[in-house]
C-alpha cells in the first residue's frame, strides 16, 4: 500500500507552469461570413477578441464593416428607386 501512496502523490514540478492557454487563432472566413450577414454580431466578435485573439476578431471586423456599408448602399438604392418610381406615376 505504501507504494501505492507514493505513486500517486507526486509533486506538481512536472506540469508546465505560467505558460499562457493554447488559443485557436486561425482567422477562419468562416468568421467573416458571419460578420458580414450579422454585423452587429461581427463588430462585439470585433470587440470581444481585439486581444486575445487577433485574427479572428480582424476577419470578423471586416465582414462587419463590408456588410454594414452594403446594407447601407442596398437601402439608399432602393429608396432612389422607390422615389423615382413614384415621382413617375405622377
Amino acid at each position: 500500500m505504501d507504494d501505492f501512496n507514493q505513486q500517486y502523490q507526486q509533486p506538481y514540478d512536472n506540469y508546465p507552469q505560467n505558460q499562457p492557454p493554447v488559443v485557436n487563432d486561425s482567422g477562419s472566413i468562416g468568421w467573416g461570413v458571419l460578420g458580414f450577414f450579422f454585423p452587429i454580431v461581427g463588430l462585439i466578435l470585433f470587440l470581444v477578441w481585439k486581444n486575445t485573439k487577433p485574427k479572428c476578431a480582424k476577419v470578423a471586423g471586416i465582414g462587419a464593416i463590408i456588410g454594414f456599408v452594403l446594407g447601407l448602399v442596398v437601402n439608399f438604392a432602393s429608396a432612389a428607386l422607390v422615389a423615382g418610381t413614384s415621382a413617375l406615376t405622377l
